[in-house]
């Protein structure tokens, strides 16, 4: 999963200063297949501006929310800052978890010979189905996108909500009675707790319109969130460890059914029923003269009160428009400036709008979605196998089981921090360099990951280990960014719908590598990970090099197309000039 970087003030400047044509000022939406849903069945989104004046001379940021008060708004984003920690990403906490579940003998039938230790490695028929669990929970998270979109702008975030807290609840009712259940129950169980993240988490991108100016970082706070809710399962093994076994993985998520409950309540009694609007979104229905005539108007036969009544709503509009502006203080030349600086990053990046204008299939078709889609494909393979096989990689690789676990441990503790800690390092390397540049970068990192990753050393584990959780979220945002950037807001449900879609799929391969790992190579990491490394470093050349290409004709046209459009200065005539100095 990846949240794109998407701030509501833009889409203020966009809205007032726009051509409809320019496709990188439509408004983004997060249904991957599309708005294919009547009108007739949309929520109307929340309008989110009403601010009495007392309250905006308390405030310095007032926030844009409508007929609620401060507090109201900032208990909402808190907690869905609190529950998305909780929710939006537990699965990705596997390395923790696997310990735990080998322990506790999870499909510990299938070895023909079980080791009295415990803390032994698993078998080959053990560990292919504990890593389909997390590999059919780490696709489902990515497919997600199709039917979260979908509820999402149907139904609005209240349900969407509500629909990834059945699921979390589901989830962890299955794998409570796993091991009492007639059938498998752990995989549908994980599979579930995968499907009710990606509800909670993007259900809440809506909230950062309470605070435009401070949307970054309400995103960046539910960005962490979903990173740090990897951890939730390392606390939990260290209290299983610390309870000597005695609080088992049924107690545990017979506990975590609380999680779900707090959430309903919070979607039933807390959160708005309708997506909170963008700036942009309220300044556009302000504009809109049509809002100044409604149904009831029909009933009133008094043409002098209708045309009143008509013109009190036209100078509401108005002042709505002008309150807008001045309580986010977009006037004047701090508007300008902002505009000027956007505009600067969209030609730093040496993509944007590359594919702008362009319809979906056109775009998919074309090398710039070929390249990054199988970039992506390769790169969150590698990714999901790693976290997948940690412990049984560095167990082969440093022949010492007691270090693979030490290896393992500082894993577990370092992904939720990585994410965290990375939030910034992203935002700076993104808005100030240009998108060749972050791909070069992509490649660069995932190219030393990978020659790590082969080296019997602990040094080099743990060099690896803080490479890779540094790379994961970067490499997810700037999939995103390059999305944005190249193919545009218009198309971006469905082009990046399809390129996490197509990866997450294809992330079933990684069950053929560990059959290729275990059988062919007798548990050797080696040469799958040189494979994955090769294929990596092949792709990522191709797409950089294509990239670097393209971003270069696109500066020489763009130069060329300014020069064009100058307004040439041309000197008057010396004829002109004699009869102007005889008059």
């Amino acid at each position: 999963m990846s949240l794109h970087r998407v701030s509501s003030m833009s889409s203020y400047e966009h809205v007032r200063g726009s051509s409809p044509a320019r496709s990188e000022h439509r408004k983004m939406s997060f249904n991957p297949v599309g708005t294919w849903v009547p009108p007739a069945a949309k929520k109307e989104p929340v309008g989110a501006f009403e601010v009495s004046k007392t309250r905006r001379l308390r405030m310095r940021h007032p926030p844009i929310i409508h007929n609620q008060s401060l507090i109201h708004a900032l208990v909402q984003v808190a907690a869905a800052v609190v529950y998305c920690l909780f929710a939006a990403g537990v699965v990705f906490g596997y390395a923790a978890l696997k310990p735990v579940l080998v322990r506790e003998g999870v499909y510990g039938e299938y070895c023909s010979e079980m080791s009295v230790d415990a803390e032994a490695t698993t078998c080959y028929e053990q560990e292919i189905r504990l890593n389909l669990m997390f590999t059919t929970a780490a696709v489902a998270t990515n497919v997600c996108a199709l039917p979260v979109g979908t509820v999402l702008d149907r139904y609005g975030p209240r349900v969407c909500g509500l629909v990834g807290s059945l699921c979390l609840a589901l989830g962890a009712i299955f794998f409570s009675f796993a091991s009492q259940l007639p059938f498998d129950g752990y995989i549908p169980g994980y599979l579930f707790l995968a499907l009710g993240g990606p509800f909670v988490f993007i259900s809440s991108f809506q909230l950062s319109n309470t605070f435009p100016q401070h949307s970054g970082l309400i995103l960046a706070l539910l960005t962490g969130a979903f990173d740090s809710s990897s951890a939730i399962f390392l606390f939990y093994r260290l209290i299983y460890l610390a309870s000597d076994f005695s609080f088992t993985p049924q107690k545990f998520f017979l506990l975590y059914l609380v999680v779900p409950v707090i959430i309903s309540i919070a979607q039933v009694f807390l959160m708005p029923k309708a997506s909170y609007k963008t700036v942009g979104e309220l300044v556009t229905q302000a504009e809109d003269p049509s809002h100044d005539i409604r149904p009831a108007d029909q009933h009133i036969s008094d043409e002098s009160r209708l045309a009143r009544l008509r013109e009190e709503r036209r100078q509401h509009r108005e002042s709505v428009v002008s309150e807008i502006t001045s309580l986010l203080g977009r006037k004047g030349e701090e508007g300008d400036k902002q505009t000027q600086a956007e505009e600067r990053k969209k030609q730093r990046s040496g993509v944007w709008g590359a594919l702008h204008g362009k319809s979906a299939f056109q775009q998919i078709k074309s090398p710039w979605f070929v390249l990054i889609t199988l970039f992506t494909v390769v790169q969150m393979v590698r990714i999901n196998y790693f976290v997948a096989t940690i412990r049984t990689q560095y167990e082969h690789l440093l022949s010492d089981h007691e270090k693979a676990v030490q290896v393992n441990n500082a894993f577990d503790v370092a992904l939720p921090l990585g994410g965290v800690v990375a939030i910034p390092m992203i935002g700076l390397v993104l808005d100030n360099t240009s998108t060749p540049f972050v791909l070069t970068l992509l490649v660069s990192v995932a190219t030393a990951i990978g020659v790590l990753g082969v080296l019997p050393y602990l040094w080099a584990a743990y060099a690896n280990i803080a490479l890779f959780v540094l790379y994961r979220p970067l490499y997810y945002t700037a999939v995103s960014d390059y999305a944005a950037k190249v193919f545009g807001f218009h198309t971006f449900g469905k082009v990046y719908g399809l390129i996490i879609c197509l990866a997450g799929v294809l992330n079933f391969f990684q069950s053929a590598l560990d059959a290729l790992t275990h059988k062919t190579f007798n548990g050797d990491p080696i040469p799958v990970n040189m494979m994955l490394l090769v294929v990596a470093l092949v792709v990522g050349v191709a797409l950089v090099g294509f990239v670097w290409y393209k971003s270069r004709k696109l500066g020489r046209d763009r130069l060329e197309e300014e020069a064009e459009g100058a307004t040439e200065r041309l000197m008057p005539e010396p004829n002109a000039r004699l009869a102007d100095g005889e008059r």
